[in-house]
C-alpha cells in the first residue's frame, strides 16, 4: 500500500503561512515542555526538602505499641516499619487519627509483595526516591535506620505535584491554541499585505502574457509600478520593466519591417500587373499571327504565355493579401455557402477526375454574410490543395454544417412565465457558427511542415518545383480571408486523413455585430496573415 504524500501548499503565500505556523508550533511545544519539566523538577525538590525536614518522626511512631502522633504531619504522609525487609507496620495520614494503621501489616493500607519489595529496595540513608505503590499512588520516599535495628520509611505523595503539572499543561494548551489561531489570522493578513507588490508583478506579467504579440501592431504599455531597488520585489519589477521595454522596441521594429514589406508587396504587385498583362498579351498575339513560326520559337512563346499566366496569378494573390493586411473592408452580402460548395466541387471534379469527390450538405441552405468571391476562393483553394497534393484515387469530402449555439443559462433563468425569454429572439436570428471541412484520405502533411502550412510561399514540394502548379499562397489566402470574415481555420493531419476546418460566423452573428456598429473587416490592422493557423 502506497502512502500518500501530505498535501502541501503550492502558493508562496500558503507556504509562508504554513512555515510560520509550523515554527510557532515547534516553539510553543518547546516552551511548554521546558516549563513543564522545570516546574515538575522544582515541585519535586520542594517535596524532597519537606521530606528531609520532617525526618522519620511518623515512621518512628510504629516502633511503639501505640499509634504515633500524627500532629504536624501533612495529609497523605506515608510511614512504614520494616524488619528483615518485611513490612511490620505502615500507615497513611488522612486527617483522622483513628484511620492510622500499625502493628499488623495486614491492616490498612494493604501492601502486596511488589509494594513491599519496592520499599525494601530503598537505600537506607540515601536521598529520596520516587516509588509507586499500587492503590496509593506515587510517593517521594526516604529510608532511615531505626533505633531498634529496623528500617523506617517515610514518604510524601506526589499527587499535588502531578495535579499542578496537569493544570499547567492544560493552561499552556489553551494559551498556545489561542496564540496559534491569532497568529494564523494575523499572519495571513500580514503575508497578504507583504506580498501585495508581488501580486502586482504577477498581474502585470499575466496581462502581458494575454496580449497578441505574434503579429500586428502591439501597444505594450504595461509596466510594474513597484521599482524600489532596495527590495527584492522592486528589483524584479525593475528587471521586468526593462525587459518589457526591450520587447516593446523589438515589436515596434518588427511591425515597422512588416509594414515596409507589406507596402513593398502591395506596390510591387500593383506595378507588376500591367507589364505581366502586356507580356501575356504580346505572347498571345505572336501565337495567333498567321505567319508560320518555327517550332522552337512557338514553344518559347507558349512557355512565355504560361509563365506570364502563372506570374499574373501570383501577382493577384499577393495583391489580395496586401489588401487584407491593410484591413480594407470586403464585400458584405448574403452568401449561399451551399450553392458555392456545389459549384466549387463541380469545378474540382472537372479539374481532377481521377479523384473521388463527395459532398455532405445540410437539407436547409447555409447562409452567411460576407464576400462571395473571396469565400469562393477559400473553398476552391482548399479543394485544389487536396487535389494537388494527393495521389489519384484519393477521396476528398467537402462537408458543410451549422454549429448551434449553446443556450444562455443566465437569460433562460431571467425569463418569467408571462414574458418571452431574453434569449428567444437571439436564438431565432442567430443560427450559430458555420463549419466547413475538407477531408482527404491522402498521405497527410509532414509533421515538420504542419505548423507552417498557412504561411506564405510554403509548399509541400521541398524542391519548389512548379510541376504541381502550386504558388505557396493558396492556404495563406484561406487563412487571411477566413480571419477577415471573423472566422478561423485549423488543420489536423496524419497519414490517411487530413482535415481542414474553416469556422465562419453565422448570418445572425454578423448582422448582430453590424447592428452594434461593427462592420466586417472595417478596422485596419485586425487581419492577421502568415500565422500558423
Amino acid at each position: 500500500m502506497r502512502l500518500r504524500r501530505p498535501h502541501l501548499p503550492r502558493t508562496l503565500r500558503g507556504r509562508l503561512i504554513a512555515g510560520l505556523l509550523a515554527l510557532l508550533v515547534v516553539t510553543c511545544a518547546g516552551v511548554g515542555l521546558a516549563t513543564t519539566a522545570e516546574l515538575h523538577r522544582f515541585l519535586v525538590a520542594k517535596v524532597d526538602q519537606q521530606l528531609v525536614d520532617t525526618g522519620g518522626r511518623y515512621a518512628a511512631s510504629f516502633e511503639h505499641e501505640s499509634h504515633g502522633d500524627t500532629r504536624a504531619q501533612s495529609v497523605g504522609t506515608f510511614g512504614a516499619r520494616l524488619v528483615d525487609d518485611k513490612v511490620i507496620a505502615c500507615g497513611v495520614v488522612d486527617g483522622d487519627a483513628d484511620d492510622l494503621v500499625g502493628g499488623d501489616p495486614d491492616d490498612h493500607p494493604k501492601l502486596d509483595a511488589h509494594d513491599q519489595g519496592r520499599l525494601a529496595a530503598l537505600p537506607v540513608g540515601g536521598p529520596p526516591h520516587e516509588v509507586r505503590l499500587d492503590g496509593l499512588g506515587d510517593f517521594r520516599m526516604m529510608a532511615q535506620r531505626g533505633g531498634e535495628g529496623d528500617v523506617l520509611v517515610t514518604g510524601l505523595p506526589l499527587s499535588q505535584v502531578e495535579g499542578t503539572v496537569r493544570q499547567l499543561i492544560l493552561v499552556e494548551v489553551l494559551v498556545f491554541s489561542v496564540a496559534l489561531a491569532i497568529t494564523a489570522v494575523a499572519g495571513t493578513l500580514w503575508v497578504r499585505l507583504a506580498l501585495r507588490p508581488l501580486d502586482r508583478v504577477a498581474g502585470t506579467a499575466e496581462r502581458v502574457s494575454g496580449l497578441p504579440l505574434a503579429s500586428g501592431e502591439v501597444a505594450l504599455r504595461e509596466r510594474v509600478p513597484d521599482q524600489d531597488p532596495e527590495t527584492e520585489v522592486g528589483r524584479v519589477g525593475v528587471a521586468l520593466n526593462r525587459m518589457l521595454g526591450h520587447v516593446e522596441d523589438a515589436l515596434a521594429q518588427r511591425q515597422s519591417v512588416e509594414e515596409r514589406l507589406r507596402g513593398f508587396a502591395a506596390d510591387a504587385s500593383h506595378e507588376l500587373r500591367t507589364p505581366v498583362a502586356s507580356i501575356r498579351g504580346h505572347a498571345e498575339l505572336a501565337l495567333r499571327h498567321p505567319t508560320p513560326t518555327p517550332d522552337p520559337v512557338r514553344h518559347s512563346l507558349q512557355r512565355i504565355e504560361a509563365e506570364s499566366l502563372r506570374m499574373g496569378a501570383i501577382v493577384e494573390d499577393l495583391l489580395l493579401l496586401a489588401r487584407l493586411d491593410a484591413g480594407r473592408p470586403l464585400a458584405s452580402t448574403e452568401v449561399d455557402l451551399t450553392r458555392l460548395a456545389l459549384d466549387c466541387t463541380s469545378d474540382a471534379r472537372a479539374a481532377g477526375p481521377e479523384h473521388r469527390w463527395r459532398l455532405k450538405l445540410p437539407e436547409e441552405p447555409v447562409l452567411i454574410v460576407g464576400d462571395p468571391d473571396r469565400l469562393r476562393q477559400v473553398v476552391a483553394n482548399l479543394l485544389a490543395n487536396a487535389r494537388t497534393h494527393t495521389p489519384a484515387g484519393t477521396e476528398v469530402t467537402l462537408a458543410l454544417s451549422r454549429l448551434e449555439p449553446a443556450p444562455d443559462p443566465v437569460s433562460a433563468s431571467a425569463s418569467t412565465p408571462d414574458s418571452t425569454p431574453a434569449s428567444a429572439s437571439t436564438s431565432a436570428s442567430d443560427p450559430g457558427t458555420v463549419l466547413l471541412t475538407v477531408t482527404d484520405t491522402g498521405p497527410g502533411i509532414p509533421p515538420d511542415l504542419l505548423p507552417h502550412v498557412f504561411e506564405r510561399f510554403v509548399r509541400g514540394d521541398r524542391a519548389r518545383t512548379r510541376a504541381t502548379g502550386s504558388t505557396g499562397l493558396g492556404l495563406a489566402i484561406v487563412h487571411a480571408v477566413a480571419t477577415a470574415h471573423g472566422g478561423s481555420v485549423h488543420v489536423d493531419s496524419h497519414p490517411g486523413r487530413t482535415v481542414f476546418e474553416v469556422r465562419l460566423r453565422g448570418e445572425g452573428q454578423v448582422r448582430a455585430q453590424s447592428d452594434a456598429g461593427s462592420d466586417l473587416c472595417s478596422k485596419p490592422g485586425q487581419v492577421r496573415t502568415g500565422s500558423r493557423g
